[in-house]
């Protein structure tokens, strides 16, 4: 049932050789140019047809090897290896070798597993007269979106069923933005990916006390994305209150994280899910942020700054440091703490 279940609903990769692979990445071949790819597996579950690969590459310190018996026990029918494991890799393999396997499985994922292209204004949309398209024969926009007068799409953009694009928003050129998405006050850079549900350019929670009331701030600010941004569903980026809310390129977002307004964040950082950042934090590039991790108003993050699950950081962080805990403080003083703690407690009284 498993197998069947499989075979009807998983992702279908587009069937490819190891030798058009080859040529279109530059790869190595070592074997039969014409070995058919039906899929892609991990090396350990990898049978015939499928594609795996090995490397010793570590994107991190934590990061952990695989033993080399997977690689000389894999029945997968081409593998992606390293030179200096050619030869240990079974004589039934068709081989594809390069320095990095683990970008070019990437490569190779994003080639052969892409999504049909859609293209097309569905008649179920609903747009106003006023919206520029950069090129409307290479848009699809789905049924039940609303695209409101003064938006720019730009080319290859997908909007799918339930959209909601604000008259001012500009929609960078091949970005995909899934079902039930809200987006105003937005520029966003190129090829980006906005998932269910995301909520980006309403006004933030600013507020101030006047007579005993709350009374609300009116928001003038954008939201700028760069290019490869990612947004994961559920999340929420705060317009600027005069300022605008800045997230560099290539930075990813999960599911759940709320950005307040005016926060700065650099390129190429993670938020994972359920990440808060008040308004006015400043983040520099390369950050991580752990998941659910908590950052005060204004406070300011250096480069590469590294922040543990559920810390909650009031106070700057310096480029590289590793921060963990309530409130967050240094890991290795962190840890100390925790296991002088520790040692109290299990103290004989």
């Amino acid at each position: 049932m498993k197998q069947l279940l499989m075979k009807l609903f998983a992702p279908r990769a587009r069937a490819t050789t190891a030798g058009a692979l080859a040529e279109r990445f530059g790869f190595e071949l070592k074997g039969d140019a014409a070995t058919e790819i039906k899929g892609v597996a991990p090396i350990a579950d990898a049978g015939p047809g499928q594609l795996a690969f090995y490397s010793t590459e570590q994107n991190a310190s934590a990061f952990k090897i695989l033993p080399v018996g997977l690689l000389q026990n894999s029945k997968a029918s081409v593998i992606i290896v390293q030179p200096e494991f050619a030869k240990k890799a079974p004589a039934s393999a068709t081989l594809l070798i390069t320095d990095s396997p683990r970008s070019a499985i990437v490569k190779i994922l994003n080639d052969i597993y892409a999504p049909k292209r859609r293209v097309g204004i569905s008649s179920k949309a609903h747009i106003e007269r006023g919206v520029f398209f950069r090129d409307r024969a290479s848009v699809y926009v789905g049924p039940f979106v609303t695209i409101r007068a003064g938006a720019v799409i730009e080319a290859g953009v997908s909007i799918d069923s339930g959209a909601y694009i604000g008259g001012a928003a500009v929609i960078g050129a091949n970005c995909d933005i899934a079902p039930g998405v809200y987006i105003d006050n937005t520029t966003m850079g190129a090829d980006c990916r906005i998932k269910p549900a995301a909520v980006i350019g309403r006004d933030g929670f600013g507020y101030t006390r006047q007579d005993g009331k709350n009374i609300f701030l009116p928001h003038t600010g954008r939201v700028i994305l760069g290019d490869r941004v990612d947004v994961g569903a559920n999340s929420a980026i705060d317009r600027g209150m005069m300022m605008d809310t800045t997230i560099g390129e290539g930075t990813k977002i999960d599911s759940h994280c709320y950005l307040g307004h005016g926060v700065i964040v650099g390129k190429e950082c993670f938020l994972a899910g359920g990440t808060g950042l008040a308004g006015g934090v400043v983040a520099g590039d390369y950050v991580m942020f752990g998941a659910q991790s908590g950052i005060s108003n204004k406070v300011n993050i250096g480069d590469a700054a590294e922040i543990g699950a559920k810390s909650g950081v009031f106070q700057n962080i310096a480029a590289g440091e590793k921060v963990l805990g309530y409130p967050a403080t240094n890991g290795i003083e962190f840890l100390r703490m925790f296991s002088w703690t520790r040692k109290q407690i299990k103290k004989p009284e």
